[in-house]
C-alpha cells in the first residue's frame, strides 16, 4: 500500500488502514521534510510562536507505517503500477493519492523581496519573524486564509492592509448578503480593508493598486486561493475535473484500477446535495480516509463499497469571532437569520424544500452542532420557529 501526500489525509489514510486490519506494508510518501503536521495551527499558534510544531501524535513506527520524507511525487504509471518520484520509481499494489492542494500565486509576485505564501510549516516560520518585527503588511486576498493572517498579524501588533479585487470578503465562498456583514470584522480589529482594489504589480516595499494607489508593504502575503496540486499526474490516465481536481467516485475511486484519490486534491459525487463537491478543508481530508481504508480492504474480501457522501464541514477563528460552515448551500430556495449579523452571534440557515442544507453560524457553536446533525437526517424544519435564536434548533423542526 502506497499513500502519495503526508499531510491529513495521507496520514489518515494510512492510520486507517492499520485501524481497519490492513496487515501489508504502508508505505507514506511526503514533499516535506518535516514530520507530518496539521495545517490549521499555522495560521494561529505556529505563526503567532505560541507553539513551535503542530506534528500529528502519531506514532508510525508501531504502526507499521514506513514514512519516505522529502521527496517529491513526479509521475504515474498504472500500467506498470509504479509512481514516479524524484528519487526513482516506487512499486504498488494499490495507490492512494492524498496530494493536497497548493496555493495560488500572485502573478507578477514571484521572486520579489517580502512576499510570502502562507500553505506550509516552512511559510509559516518564514513569517513568524516579519510578525516579530511589527511590518506594515499588506494582505493579498480577503478569503479565510486572508481574515485568519490578517487576524494573526493585528495580534502581533501590525498594521495590516487587505486588499480584495471583489466587493466584499469572502466573495467565492458566501452570497453576498452574509459576507456583507463580515467585512465590519475588520475596522473593529483595526485592520484596513480595501474591496474592489486590484494588484497591478508588487515591487520591494510596496504593492501597487490598479487605481495608482501604493501601498507601503514591510511584507505581503498572498491568500487568492488554492488548487489541486495535481499537475503532476499528467498523461497518466487519471481523470482531472475542471479545477485541475481527481475524479473520484462515491467510493473515492479514480479512472484507473488500484488508485484511491481522497482530500483537497479530488472531488466526490454527492447524491445529498446532486452535485460532484471539491472540498479544500481539515474535516473532509479527516472524514474521507475511513471510507477509503474501507473500500480498499472491502475490494479484497467482496464487500459492497461504502459510499463517501459527508456534510461539509469547517471552523474559522478571525478577529474574535469562531465561525462554523457546514453543509453546502448552492441549491438552496430560502436564506433565513437566526440573530442580528451586525451583533457578536448569529446563524445563517439556508433550506431547500423545506429541509437544512447548510448554515453558517457565528458564535454559536450549538447552532451548528445541532444543525449538522439536521442537515445529515434531513428533518423539514419550520421557517417560523428556526428564525427566533432563542429557540434551540432541533425545536424548529415541523413535526
Amino acid at each position: 500500500m502506497v499513500v502519495a501526500g503526508a499531510g491529513m489525509a495521507g496520514v489518515q489514510t494510512a492510520v486507517a488502514l492499520r485501524e481497519q486490519g490492513f496487515t501489508g506494508t504502508v508505505t507514506l510518501i511526503g514533499a516535506e521534510p518535516h514530520q507530518p503536521y496539521d495545517r490549521p495551527p499555522l495560521s494561529k499558534a505556529v505563526l503567532l510562536g505560541t507553539a513551535e510544531g503542530s506534528a500529528f501524535d502519531v506514532d508510525f513506527d508501531a504502526l507499521g507505517i514506513e514514512l519516505v520524507l522529502g521527496r517529491e511525487v513526479t509521475g504515474l504509471r498504472p500500467a506498470d503500477h509504479e509512481l514516479d518520484t524524484a528519487a526513482g520509481p516506487v512499486p504498488y499494489d494499490v495507490l492512494v493519492l492524498a496530494t493536497g492542494a497548493e496555493p495560488v500565486r500572485l502573478p507578477g509576485a514571484e521572486g520579489v523581496p517580502g512576499v510570502h505564501l502562507l500553505r506550509t510549516l516552512d511559510d509559516a516560520e518564514r513569517l513568524r519573524p516579519v510578525l516579530a518585527r511589527q511590518h506594515d503588511i499588506v494582505v493579498v486576498g480577503a478569503g479565510w486564509i486572508g481574515a485568519e493572517f490578517a487576524t494573526a498579524a493585528r495580534e502581533a501588533g501590525c498594521a495590516g492592509t487587505v486588499v480584495e479585487a471583489a466587493d466584499r470578503p469572502l466573495a467565492g465562498a458566501l452570497p453576498p448578503e452574509v459576507a456583507a456583514p463580515m467585512a465590519a470584522w475588520y475596522a473593529d480589529a483595526g485592520a484596513d480593508l480595501r474591496t474592489h482594489a486590484r494588484v497591478a504589480r508588487v515591487e520591494p516595499g510596496a504593492v501597487l493598486l490598479d487605481d495608482g494607489t501604493r501601498l507601503p508593504a514591510g511584507a505581503v502575503v498572498v491568500g487568492i486561493g488554492a488548487r489541486p496540486a495535481t499537475a503532476w499526474l499528467a498523461g497518466s490516465g487519471v481523470e482531472l475535473g475542471a479545477h485541475g481536481e481527481v475524479v473520484a467516485d462515491a467510493g473515492l475511486r479514480t479512472s484507473v484500477p488500484d488508485v484511491y484519490a481522497v482530500g483537497d486534491c479530488a472531488s466526490f459525487p454527492s447524491a445529498r446535495y446532486g452535485e460532484r463537491l471539491l472540498v479544500h478543508h481539515w474535516d473532509n481530508a479527516l472524514q474521507g480516509p475511513r471510507t477509503v481504508a474501507a473500500n480498499i480492504l472491502g475490494e479484497a474480501t467482496g464487500e459492497a463499497p461504502q459510499v463517501y457522501d459527508p456534510v461539509p464541514y469547517f471552523w474559522s477563528e478571525q478577529f474574535g469571532r469562531f465561525v462554523q460552515y457546514a453543509g453546502h448551500h448552492g441549491a438552496a430556495d430560502a436564506t433565513l437569520w437566526r440573530g442580528d449579523p451586525s451583533g457578536p452571534a448569529w446563524t445563517v440557515c439556508w433550506l431547500r424544500g423545506g429541509r437544512l442544507v447548510a448554515l453558517l453560524a457565528v458564535g454559536r457553536p450549538r447552532d451548528l452542532a445541532q444543525g449538522r446533525r439536521l442537515i445529515e437526517s434531513g428533518t423539514p424544519m419550520n421557517p417560523a420557529l428556526l428564525t427566533d435564536p432563542a429557540r434551540p434548533l432541533k425545536k424548529a423542526t415541523a413535526a
